[in-house]
C-alpha cells in the first residue's frame, strides 16, 4: 500500500439523496484508473456514517468489481462492534480484502474498552483489519502491543498528528505491522510523519485532482523538495484554510470540488452541507491553481 497513493473515493448520490451507483461506479473506476496503492471505500470521504446496509452492499460490490483484483479493496466498518460485525460480514461477501474500523460512536472508553472492541470484530471476521485512532480512539504503545497480537489486526491508521505519540507506537510494534497517516489533507504533514517512519498516506485530493495528488507523491518519494514545497505553499495550505471555514467542509469541500471536474458525485447527505457559493468560487479559483502547478486543467 505504501507503493501509491491510498484512495478514498466519494459515495455518489443524487440530488434527491437517493444513491446514484451509476455515477459510484464511474468515480471509483476512475480513481482505480490512476493506479493507488489501495482504494477505501465507505469510509470517512465516502460518508460511511449516512449509509444504510443495503447501501453499504452496493457500494463495497461495485469498488470489488472495479478493482477487479488490480489493486486492494479495504472496506470501512464502524458503530460499536456489534454493528460493525454486520458491516464487516457485507464487505467480506461482497469481496472486500481488509477492513478499516472507523472511531466508534460517541462514548470515550478506556484503553481495555478499546483493545476489547477490536477483539470483538476480529473473531467474528476473517478479513485483515486496520485500526483507525482519531477522535475519541488513542491507543498507548502497551495498548497497541495488545491489538497487534490479534491474529488478523494487521495495521493502524493515525488522525492525530501527535508525533510523540506515534513515534512511541512504531517503536512498540512488531515488525511489518502497518502504519498508515490519516490526517485530514494528509500532505500537509506527509514529511513530518516519514521521520518516524510512516510514509503511507490516504489522500483526499486524489479523489478529485488525481494529477496532484500523484504529482506530489511522487515529489515526495522522489526527494523533489522544490515540487513538495510548491505545492504545498500554493495548493495544500490554501485548501487546509478553505477547508476550515465549515465543519464538515473536509468531506462537503472534496465532494465540491469533484463536481467542478465533472465527476458525478453529487452532494453530500446531512448533516454536512454543500459549499456556499463564495467558498465555492474560491475553491474553484485554488483547483485551477493546482492543476496548473502540474501542467493539468480544469
Amino acid at each position: 500500500m505504501a507503493g501509491g497513493v491510498l484512495s478514498f473515493p466519494l459515495t455518489s448520490f443524487h440530488d434527491d439523496g437517493s444513491l446514484d451507483l451509476d455515477g459510484f461506479r464511474a468515480h471509483v473506476a476512475a480513481q482505480i484508473a490512476t493506479e493507488p496503492g489501495a482504494v477505501f471505500p465507505a469510509c470517512g470521504t465516502g460518508e460511511f456514517f449516512s449509509l444504510d446496509e443495503d447501501e453499504y452492499r452496493q457500494v463495497v460490490t461495485t469498488t470489488v468489481a472495479e478493482a477487479a483484483g488490480r489493486v486492494p479493496v479495504v472496506a470501512g466498518i464502524g458503530y460499536g462492534w456489534a454493528q460493525a460485525v454486520r458491516f464487516a460480514r457485507i464487505a467480506e461477501e461482497a469481496g472486500a480484502d481488509a477492513l478499516l474500523v472507523l472511531p466508534h460512536y460517541l462514548v470515550a472508553a478506556p484503553q481495555q474498552g478499546l483493545v476489547a472492541q477490536l477483539e470483538q470484530i476480529a473473531a467474528r471476521t476473517r478479513l485483515p483489519l486496520i485500526a483507525y485512532q482519531r477522535g475519541q480512539v488513542a491507543f498507548t504503545a502497551d495498548s497497541l502491543r495488545r491489538i497487534a497480537r490479534i491474529p488478523n489486526v494487521i495495521g493502524l491508521k493515525d488522525g492525530h498528528s501527535d508525533l510523540d505519540r506515534l513515534q512511541r507506537l512504531t517503536l512498540a510494534a512488531p515488525e511489518g505491522f502497518l502504519f498508515f497517516n490519516g490526517a485530514s489533507t494528509a500532505e500537509i504533514q506527509a514529511r513530518a510523519y516519514a521521520t518516524v517512519g510512516v510514509p503511507a498516506y490516504s489522500s483526499a485530493v486524489h479523489a478529485f485532482a488525481p494529477e496532484i495528488a500523484n504529482a506530489f507523491f511522487g515529489a515526495l518519494q522522489g526527494g523533489d523538495d522544490k515540487t513538495v514545497e510548491r505545492l504545498l505553499r500554493y495548493f495544500y495550505v490554501p485548501l487546509v484554510e478553505l477547508r476550515d471555514r465549515v465543519p464538515g467542509y473536509a468531506v462537503s469541500l472534496v465532494k465540491a470540488a469533484a463536481r467542478l471536474r465533472g465527476r458525478p458525485v453529487g452532494p453530500v447527505r446531512a448533516p454536512l452541507t454543500d459549499p456556499s457559493a463564495a467558498d465555492l468560487a474560491d475553491l474553484k479559483t485554488l483547483l485551477a491553481t493546482g492543476l496548473d502547478l502540474v501542467g493539468a486543467t480544469l
